[in-house]
């Protein structure tokens, strides 16, 4: 691994906000290398600016200064339709609360996405079924979001995020609406998923002991990694 290129590089990122007539600096110059295949915990207390270094990886919203690299292209001066496609072709998500859409299935949740990057419908079928039955939720094909756990919809939407396999996948907090147990099976299932697909992983947390579980830890203080 010592040989390939980052699949993320940042280098001087820096994010300030306005807020009641004061600068408040989030970002105050993040370095950080992710490595193809590597799953770096990303931890620090709320607030600490983990979403919104997140976000900069995620090339969802401007206002940031530095460069942001994404599978080797330079994304920090890109329009907004070649970000775009950056993160299809590269990114996914998955957030705190799951975001699943109300009147779709599990399997469609995770069919959506691959149909909106151009896939089959049968292809995206297949790939969603393979997904779901690896995170323990084959026989939970057909259930809609309000007919599922809090731990099953969060394992939909860790399919979904790998659905079209993603080189990099951002997790903000994964597992933080979850009770201790069910957030360490989430967790498993979901590190094992992503290492068996090869991808790499950003993943924020305040918790010590999941960030533990994972390849690297980084620590975001006063807008910083140490």
């Amino acid at each position: 691994m010592s040989d390939a290129a980052p699949i993320a590089s940042l280098r001087g990122l820096k994010r300030t906000f306005e807020q009641g007539g004061q600068r408040i600096e989030v970002l105050r110059g993040v370095d950080l290398d992710i490595m193809p295949g590597e799953i770096v915990a990303l931890l620090g207390p709320s607030g600490s600016g983990k979403s919104t270094m997140l976000q900069a990886v995620g090339l969802l919203e401007g206002g940031f200064e530095g460069s942001i690299c994404i599978a080797g292209e330079a994304a920090e001066m890109m329009p907004p339709d070649q970000r775009t496609r950056l993160r299809r072709e590269h990114l996914g998500f998955v957030y705190q609360f799951h975001h699943l859409l109300p009147d779709f299935d599990a399997s469609e949740n995770v069919v959506m996405p691959q149909m909106i990057a151009g896939s089959t419908r049968d292809a995206a079928q297949e790939r969603a079924h393979k997904l779901l039955t690896s995170l323990g939720l084959g026989h939970r094909l057909t259930h809609r979001p309000s007919q599922l756990s809090g731990g099953e919809q969060q394992r939909v939407a860790v399919a979904r995020a790998l659905a079209n396999q993603p080189t990099l996948v951002l997790a903000d907090e994964p597992t933080g609406n979850l009770d201790e147990h069910t957030s360490d099976t989430v967790l498993g299932q979901f590190l094992e998923l992503v290492r068996g697909e090869g991808s790499a992983a950003l993943v924020a947390t305040h918790n010590e002991r999941l960030a533990a579980r994972m390849d690297r830890v980084v620590r975001l203080h006063e807008g910083v990694l140490e």
